[in-house]
């Protein structure tokens, strides 16, 4: 008898009705535990919904512009039914788009050549034979899979068949662009390191391969500039050192974020397309009328950017307790995706561990970051004598196309005045 499961919409954080954009399993498929079965959108954000169990799938309930919420049905598992075991797949490599190659340097493999393949536009399209990880990983190579010839049992496609074809049709075709339109970079050489010496392979963690897909991302498709400037916060640091006894009061550490949150946040209110968004088509701002700043967590496992809502609403020793708890969250692992949502801003602060300035990569779809190093004192002319100051160095970075260099430096000299003096937060 068939051990049927009713696979249901968990709680994905504070959403309703929110739409299906993809369905990623259909009637038949075998899925493996957290492999993605839909993919819903909200806030501009998008997240897929995995499955807590393998099996056969025997119902879909769910379709493309669906409106679900927690609790809804999305499908239907016979839990009886394993999934198939596959060899291990190799990740993918990058694509070579040069169609011949220099001969390799001493130390690197030489390539074994492709088999051409009829480009997208000569092949007929038909229905796919393939888990949700390899359609998940074809939509983001922007490949169709009804033209990919798959080579495992019964026709199904595996990522290498994925891998093939762009490299195939790349080759057969000369274009500088890949399957979706994207610019197909120079691949890295294949070296073997272990002639050198011994060398060890260690996987890299699952966070920072997200955030590597999404940073690498971020970085060829945004025209960054950064704009670097110093703040004197010797008056604010006195200040927050003053209000120890109280923070003790409320039991909250009082550090120097919640006041660098709320400059930021008087800062993004005079000048709004900081804090705007680039329309996908790139002819339009979506101005934000809400402030929700991301704040750079370190943990363990990789850099996460959980966010803090509503920070023009929120005082001094609010921010300081909400970031205490979601810095705990972070570090051990039990951020949502509501935590990382919905971010108008991020600050990224490495003042704690050290260095001068440096050149953070904007988080798109927002158009700007700031970067924040450690303070240090220095002697500063006064008109009269030099006296010693703590100055923090800081950088912004920024999206060209919505913040032109003026606008930058603007930017950040109000941002350093409002950190030289606090008492221009309440004008």
């Amino acid at each position: 008898m068939a051990n049927l499961k009713e696979i249901t919409l968990p709680d994905i954080g504070d959403f309703k009705d929110v739409e299906v954009i993809e369905v990623l399993v259909s009637a038949g498929d075998t899925i493996s535990a957290e492999d993605s079965l839909i993919t819903l959108e909200s806030d501009k954000a998008s997240m897929e919904i995995p499955s807590p169990v393998g099996g056969l799938i025997k119902e879909v309930k769910v379709k493309v512009g669906d409106i679900i919420n927690q609790g809804d049905l999305l499908v239907v598992v016979d839990q009886e039914t394993a999934p198939e075991e596959t060899a291990p797949v190799a990740p993918p490599k990058p694509v070579d788009s040069i169609p011949h190659p220099a001969p390799p340097a001493p130390g690197e493999k030489k390539a074994k050549p492709l088999p051409v393949a009829p480009t997208q536009d000569d092949m007929p399209s038909r229905k796919a034979h393939a888990s949700p990880a390899v359609r998940r990983f074809a939509r983001e190579l922007g490949v169709d899979l009804g033209r990919v010839q798959g080579s495992a049992p019964k026709g199904r496609i595996t990522k290498k068949d994925v891998q093939n074809f762009v490299k195939s049709t790349l080759s057969s075709s000369g274009a500088a662009t890949s399957a979706g339109g994207s610019l197909a970079l120079p691949s890295m050489p294949e070296v073997d390191f272990s002639r050198f010496g011994p060398v060890e392979e260690v996987e890299l963690g699952r966070i920072k391969k997200i955030s590597g897909a999404h940073l690498h991302r971020s970085w060829i498709t945004v025209p960054h500039v950064t704009q670097f400037d110093e703040a004197d916060i010797t008056d604010l640091e006195a200040f927050r050192k003053g209000q120890k006894d109280e923070a003790l009061k409320q039991d909250v550490r009082l550090t120097f974020m919640p006041f660098l949150m709320k400059a930021c946040e008087a800062a993004l209110r005079e000048f709004p397309e900081v804090n705007a968004s680039l329309s996908p088509n790139g002819e339009h701002l979506i101005m934000k009328k809400y402030l929700h700043i991301g704040v750079a967590v370190d943990t363990p496992n990789g850099l996460v950017v959980p966010v803090i809502r509503d920070v023009d609403q929120k005082g001094v020793y609010d921010l300081a307790r909400e970031l205490m708890d979601i810095s705990t969250k972070a570090r051990d692992g039990k951020l949502g995706p509501a935590d990382m949502q919905g971010g108008c801003f991020t600050i990224s602060s490495l003042g704690g561990i050290g260095g001068t300035q440096f050149t953070p990569i904007v988080n798109a779809p927002e158009v700007a970051i700031l970067g924040v190093s450690r303070a240090s004192m220095k002697p500063v002319w006064n008109g009269k004598k030099f006296k010693p100051r703590l100055v923090m160095p800081f950088s912004l970075s920024y999206d060209h196309r919505v913040i032109d260099g003026a606008q930058g430096v603007r930017f950040t000299t109000y941002l350093a005045g409002l950190l030289s003096d606090i008492r221009r937060l309440v004008l």
